[in-house]
């Protein structure tokens, strides 16, 4: 029966999918192998290893976990069922995050193929947004996405957002008086068309006043006035193992694709993450998970898409 991995041209539109996940410092930390045809194997690179700020690898696997979800709505809408297994070799393989085999022929549902669609069209924009509150009906669609994949969308009220604003804030200043945080962070945020990296385009301008809503990177260019009610939405996980950081991942992934329909713009503000990995401090276990992404959501302007490796690159990585 003929599959998507019987030639080049399927293979490449499933890689290609993949490769458009987000990624944390949009460092693209994945690569595939496809054995002998019969399923699609996701590995951590090594080499795209943020060492300094995301010494567990959770940030590598979160950002894994997003193309995972993008590899399995390529896969249900070439006409297959993805049958994925998280971690099948954790011993003997570590960088082996997943492994999605091609399972029986089942028609792609309308709900697969818009998802699917929106793929090339999500972005991230650090850019400021509109003063226009995100409808309830909106918020719980994004929701119930990430509750599909296991996790948990908390979205925070005012007095919660500013606290988390001033929280952000101060775990950026802390982060700054780090000497191999920066040069990690200014190796990651590039000038000029390459194929990785926080583009200079999609750098966001200063805010007019503290505490900022969007991170900073040390280049910004000018200032601007952001929205004046920030809309944040934390997204946890029952646990916090390598599984559970792959399972945010997909959650974070199917909640922006929802969101991308809906026109919603997504940024992250996870300074207090990183900050909480470099200091290898336990994450106090709170009633509503363990927080994996700290989210800005709103309505904002079109951004151009950040760069991305050639299929070219991702072909070559197949043995």
């Amino acid at each position: 029966m003929f599959t998507p991995l019987d030639h080049e041209s399927g293979v490449r539109r499933l890689l290609v999918a993949a490769g458009q996940a987000p990624s944390v410092l949009n460092t693209q930390p994945w690569r595939f192998r496809v054995p002998g045809r019969e399923l699609v194997e996701v590995y951590a690179d090594p080499e795209r290893r943020l060492r300094v700020s995301d010494p567990r690898g959770r940030n590598q696997h979160v950002s894994c976990g997003a193309a995972l979800l993008n590899l399995r709505l390529a896969v249900r809408t070439a006409g297959r069922r993805p049958m994925v297994f998280l971690l099948p070799s954790p011993e003997e393989q570590p960088d082996l995050l997943a492994a999605v085999r091609l399972g029986a022929a089942i028609p792609a549902t309308t709900e697969h193929r818009e998802l699917y669609d929106l793929v090339p069209a999500r972005r991230t924009s650090r850019r400021p947004y509109f003063d226009r509150r995100i409808p309830p009906a909106v918020m719980a669609e994004l929701r119930l996405a990430a509750s599909r994949e296991g996790a948990r969308l908390v979205t925070l009220d005012r007095h919660g957002t500013a606290d988390l604003l001033e929280y952000a804030a101060m775990a950026e200043d802390e982060l700054s008086r780090d000497h191999d945080y920066r040069a990690e962070l200014a190796a990651w945020t590039v000038r000029g068309p390459l194929y990785d990296g926080v583009a200079d385009y999609a750098l966001a301008p200063r805010a007019s006043r503290d505490p900022s809503p969007v991170r900073d990177f040390g280049r910004q260019h000018g200032e601007a006035r952001f929205e004046e009610r920030p809309q944040l939405a934390v997204l946890t996980t029952p646990g916090d193992r390598p599984a559970d950081w792959l399972r945010a991942g997909q959650a974070l992934q199917r909640m922006l694709l929802v969101a991308t329909r809906h026109g919603v713009s997504a940024s992250y503000l996870n300074q207090p993450l990183d900050l909480r990995d470099m200091r290898k401090r336990r994450d106090p276990h709170h009633r509503r998970g363990h927080p994996q992404m700290i989210i800005r959501l709103g309505y904002g302007p079109y951004v151009p898409r950040s760069p991305r490796r050639p299929a070219a690159e991702l072909e070559s990585a197949l043995v």
